[in-house]
């Protein structure tokens, strides 16, 4: 909980600081400018809060602006042990993964975000140790469920970051085009 509470307010603390004039920047991402990026978070913060209350997974709505409210609101679901109990019956998966799952998303659009926005971005490394660990187990069911790209070379010596966006599909050189 706590790495997954430190990797949710860093994400939003860059969702703050991002300006309207770069909601339609390209990001790593390549499905997502930026303002759809932030929407994508939106509706992770409010699919992950029903999930953990046991409910279903829910459609992505229209950009609202409140991701950082979203994301208060699933944290504090989370933060009740029963939400780490068991299976989710919306998704057929164990609830720890569903977390991890949230974390992945946190850390790696939380570097898409700081990328297409120039913001400094330095993940948790507890966050990027326990996200690489979960991502190295599920990645090729991503690939099949269009959540994950091909992979990206990177050095073997890579810190631990660059592999995880590398196991990804991200170029952990990606810089915006000008």
């Amino acid at each position: 909980m706590p790495v997954m509470t430190r990797a949710a307010e860093r994400t939003a603390g860059l969702v703050r600081a991002v300006r309207p004039e770069q909601f339609g920047s390209p990001t790593p991402c390549e499905k997502f400018d930026v303002e759809k990026l932030v929407n994508h978070l939106e509706w992770v913060a409010e699919m992950f809060e029903s999930l953990g209350r046991g409910g279903p997974a829910l459609e992505q709505g229209p950009y609202a602006g409140d991701f950082p409210e979203r994301a208060e609101r699933m944290l504090a679901v989370w933060s009740r042990p029963e939400a780490w109990e068991g299976v989710s019956p919306a998704m057929g998966l164990p609830m720890t993964a569903l977390a991890h799952m949230f974390l992945v998303d946190m850390v790696v659009h939380g570097w898409d975000l700081a990328r297409a926005t120039g913001q400094e971005y330095e993940p948790d490394p507890e966050a990027v140790a326990r996200a690489l660990a979960f991502t190295d187990q599920m990645v090729e069911m991503g690939r099949r469920r269009g959540v994950f790209g091909p992979p990206v070379a990177v050095p073997q010596d890579a810190r631990p970051f660059d592999r995880l966006l590398g196991l990804i599909g991200r170029d952990p050189a990606w810089i915006p085009s000008s």
